[in-house]
């Protein structure tokens, strides 16, 4: 399949910088970037909802704290003021 995407001048030119330093064909190296950059968002999605999964389950459980608990942890974690 072939497109075709417009760039700024300034994101051609690393583009370009990159697939000369690695002795690649622009195309290519466009290709495997964005292939990397899709494959990420995948697994970031993923993730995320692995975590709100395991939060609701947590919660399902009981395994929860108030806000006031919570709030109160982080002012002592990280030296916070009380009011």
């Amino acid at each position: 399949m072939s497109i075709a995407i417009s760039l700024s001048p300034e994101i051609e030119a690393l583009l370009r910088e990159k697939a000369d330093r690695e002795g690649q064909d622009i195309s290519l190296v466009a290709a495997q970037l964005l292939t990397r950059i899709l494959e990420w968002e995948a697994r970031d999605s993923e993730e995320a909802i692995e975590g709100i999964q395991e939060g609701l389950n947590d919660f399902e459980l009981g395994r929860f704290r108030s806000f006031d608990e919570f709030a109160k942890s982080q002012r002592t974690k990280y030296s916070f003021p009380t009011n």
